[in-house]
């Protein structure tokens, strides 16, 4: 379950770092992530885009400001699946655009 869980947030994180267009902030190797991974964001409100992916698309998703940049914690368990990840990516790009 464990490799399973990193393929997608694997995934998930290419597919992220596809659609900003910026660079991952570790390689892709489970030496550095397993199931969970902070993946950078072009320049927004945080805040508002958490709530936003909240209120319209019922994602849930940890959005954080450090060093004056914005990342997104993705984090994949058991439950989640591969319509899970396409969704966030779709509000992503809905809400960056």
């Amino acid at each position: 379950m464990r490799q399973e869980c990193h393929e997608l947030l694997r995934y998930a994180r290419e597919a992220i770092t596809d659609l900003t267009g910026l660079e991952p902030l570790c390689p892709d190797s489970p030496e550095w992530y397993m199931q969970m991974a902070t993946i950078p964001l072009p320049p927004c409100d945080a805040e508002e885009l958490k709530r936003r992916l909240y209120d319209n698309h019922r994602i849930e998703v940890p959005v954080i400001e450090w060093g004056g940049r914005q990342f997104v914690r993705v984090s994949v368990q058991g439950y989640n699946t591969p319509e899970n990840v396409e969704a966030l990516v779709r509000a992503l790009e809905v809400l960056l655009s």
